[in-house]
């Protein structure tokens, strides 16, 4: 299966790191999507996926579809073991393993895929930093396979995706004030505390943040959320964009 695929139900994109906008509102916080297509992997190692939406609000001839790219950054998932495990011992016998004895968890690093894994003694793990669906559930089986190789009786289940964080880029520069007027209460602006605008889709399990930039951060509990958050967000921003 290719890592590469339109923002979908069957797509995930990658990237490995995203613009220092995106990191600070990171800190803060399915069915097929209609109108998208296909879009050729880059020849980088980092793919990303792509969504394709109509330009109609724009001032283009024709009304052209219009490509943004929706840059994957992490993948958040959870598994559980259905065994209780001994903490000290996967810190005395495991590789590259922190045991924080204070809060009762074990940290656990693999390489490939680049994930961190949070170990509980009851058998619950949350694996971080994958920046696709398909490499967190490889890292997540990898997580289980280091744990059973220690001598613990695994059952790897109830896997699930939690949460996806992501960045997407619009072509042009937004007026946050005029955003927000626009879409109270759902949309929230204080300048003062935070750089970006937050929006919320209910619907979708989606927020937004919002900056001046045209940079967009989301957060939702899958990658096909994420493309149809982007879709209905796009019409809206475009309706309060810069004009130069």
């Amino acid at each position: 299966m290719p890592r590469a695929l339109a923002a979908t139900v069957d797509a995930v994109g990658a990237v490995a790191a995203a613009d220092p906008e995106a990191k600070a509102a990171a800190a803060v916080g399915g069915g097929a999507v209609a109108g998208t297509q296909r879009k050729p992997p880059p020849d980088t190692a980092s793919d990303a996926c792509s969504t394709w939406v109509r330009r109609d609000t724009m001032d283009a001839p024709g009304g052209e579809p219009l490509s943004l790219d929706i840059l994957i950054t992490n993948v958040v998932c959870v598994f559980r073991t259905r065994c209780h495990l001994d903490l000290r011992h996967i810190a005395l016998e495991g590789a590259n393993v922190m045991y924080k004895r204070d809060e009762g968890k074990v940290l656990m690093k693999l390489r490939r895929p680049r994930i961190t894994s949070t170990i509980w003694s009851s058998g619950k793990v949350i694996c971080t930093g994958a920046t696709s669906e398909e490499d967190a559930k490889i890292g997540a089986r990898r997580c289980a396979r280091c744990l059973q190789k220690l001598g613990f009786k695994i059952r790897f289940c109830a896997f699930k995706v939690v949460n996806v964080l992501a960045v997407c880029s619009m072509p042009f520069e937004i007026r946050l004030v005029d955003f927000t007027k626009t879409h109270r209460p759902i949309a929230s602006y204080e300048p003062e505390l935070h750089p970006a605008a937050t929006y919320k889709i209910k619907s979708l399990s989606a927020t937004l943040q919002i900056f001046s930039t045209g940079s967009i951060t989301l957060t939702a509990p899958n990658v096909s959320l994420i493309a149809q958050a982007i879709e209905q967000i796009y019409p809206l921003v475009c309706a309060c964009r810069k004009v130069t």
